[in-house]
């Protein structure tokens, strides 16, 4: 019965400490997102990283379509 107490107690203490915790990614609020490129966009790569770029403005490819960024 003792080990039965120890058990339970334990179990208890291990749900109190919790190893997870959450990370919130704050966007920006104004963000422009462009669903399709126009057919005259120049790909470059800065950084290894591909950035599509028209009309002077760059752009990165996301889920949701391409968003402007500042490089």
């Amino acid at each position: 019965m003792r080990n039965l107490f120890v058990l339970l107690g334990l179990i208890f203490f291990l749900s109190l400490n919790s190893c997870a915790r959450r990370v919130v990614v704050r966007q920006p609020t104004n963000v422009t997102v462009v669903k399709k490129l126009p057919k005259n966009y120049k790909v470059v790569r800065v950084n290894g990283k591909r950035y599509y770029t028209w009309n002077g403005k760059r752009y990165r490819k996301t889920r949701n379509g391409y968003v402007i960024v500042n490089i």
